[in-house]
């Protein structure tokens, strides 16, 4: 009863108040109104209360019954036909047939993960430090405690965060632009590309990362945390034989091994993962980090790239998800940018420069009537308007759509 009570309160938001022609008007009004709410917490109360005495095995059980039901239903309206054209689920606007191909790029770090791969990478460095050099011999790094190791680590750290603040808050200070501005937007992002180089610099000189064994780092990527949905997306995406579609990974991450060990899965085609690596001699890390991708700039030409090798014919649409400040070059060249999470520090800095954060529910509504008012619809690259989500559901729904 709640979730109806949610989902018609999200599609009454969006509706004119003041037309009373809407076919599905009452309906929507019955189940926002007040004695509807009061009417689904009296069905909450009873339902909690019937629960008590049940064992933990029978709301296993109630717990899988409700979630066939969810599925049902949706699988019920999905299966109505549709007598216009829609623009959701996307993969369906485009036809393998005459060419149409869906790029989708993302970033890993908390975008795809609950946690930044960096830490991660220095906990096994950490846990893990070497006792002293394959040739036998001490160095200041094996003579390090786990205790020292882990200071230097939070020393550079909270100067990593500290500066990033300090960047952020230098350009935000300046006037905000009244429109979208890409060229204000992409000058000011030059101070985080020196800013990111540096840091990175640091931590190679610091030695950290010296004596990480690749197996170690394999395993941690297999076990690392991962967004609700976002491997099953995946997988879903690369297994499906009705749409021509590819998925790229950009990241900052230090280490390509950890995203393809966490992503990929024994019985799909290789992942596309552009990143950073750790110079490796004898399966252990030497210390230094083999830099492809240390800026937004350098996000953005590998986005290029990868673009300008696709085919040329046919119809090609681009998908971006991040979360980062790093992401917004390729979020705003892409076809559709996805914001994934709430990061306020993105959102401040895309504002100061007119870019328009839209939930991306409410963006596919404008994007539906612009179907029917004007008989098409198409999605725009620097548009200055990202698409906010804060979860892979939304996503898997506007791609895939129910499809499981």
């Amino acid at each position: 009863m709640r979730l109806f009570a949610f989902i018609n309160k999200e599609i009454q938001a969006l509706l004119d108040p003041n037309d009373s022609t809407h076919i599905y008007k009452k309906w929507i009004d019955h189940y926002c109104s007040e004695n509807f709410e009061a009417y689904a917490f009296r069905i909450e109360e009873l339902l909690d209360t019937l629960s008590i005495s049940l064992t933990g095995e029978e709301l296993d059980v109630i717990e899988k019954l409700y979630h066939q039901s969810m599925r049902l239903e949706v699988d019920f309206f999905s299966s109505q036909p549709i007598i216009q054209e829609a623009v959701v689920p996307l993969s369906r606007t485009l036809d393998p047939a005459v060419g149409g191909e869906l790029s989708i790029f993302c970033d890993f770090d908390l975008t795809c993960t609950a946690f930044d791969s960096s830490a991660i990478l220095a906990e096994i460095a950490i846990i893990t430090r070497p006792k002293a050099d394959p040739d036998g011999s001490e160095t200041q790094l094996s003579r390090m405690s786990s205790a020292d190791l882990r200071s230097t680590w939070d020393a550079l750290s909270a100067q990593y965060t500290e500066e990033f603040e300090q960047c952020v808050e230098s350009i935000t200070t300046t006037k905000t632009a009244e429109t979208f501005s890409y060229e204000g937007l992409c000058e000011a992002l030059e101070q985080f590309a020196h800013f990111e180089k540096a840091a990175n610099s640091r931590v190679v000189q610091s030695g950290v990362l010296k004596g990480l064994n690749q197996e170690d780092i394999k395993r941690a990527g297999q076990r690392l945390i991962l967004q609700d949905g976002c491997k099953g997306f995946i997988q879903k995406i690369m297994k499906n034989e009705n749409l021509t579609a590819a998925i790229h990974v950009l990241s900052y991450c230090w280490c390509g091994d950890l995203i393809r060990s966490a992503l990929s899965s024994g019985d799909l085609k290789a992942l596309n993962v552009h990143s950073n690596e750790l110079s490796c001699e004898d399966s252990t890390t030497t210390g230094e980090i083999i830099k492809k991708l240390e800026s937004p700039m350098e996000k953005l030409q590998a986005f290029n790239n990868i673009l300008n090798n696709r085919d040329k014919d046919g119809q090609h649409l681009t998908v971006y998800i991040g979360g980062s400040v790093g992401d917004l070059l390729c979020l705003l060249e892409a076809d559709i940018g996805i914001v994934m999470g709430s990061s306020p520090t993105l959102r401040r800095l895309g504002e100061q420069f007119g870019i328009s954060f839209v939930p991306l529910f409410s963006g596919l509504v404008a994007k539906q009537r612009e179907v029917v008012e004007v008989g098409s619809s198409n999605w725009k690259r620097l548009s200055g308007t990202l698409y906010t989500v804060s979860s892979w559901d939304e996503i898997h729904a506007f791609i895939l759509g129910s499809s499981s």
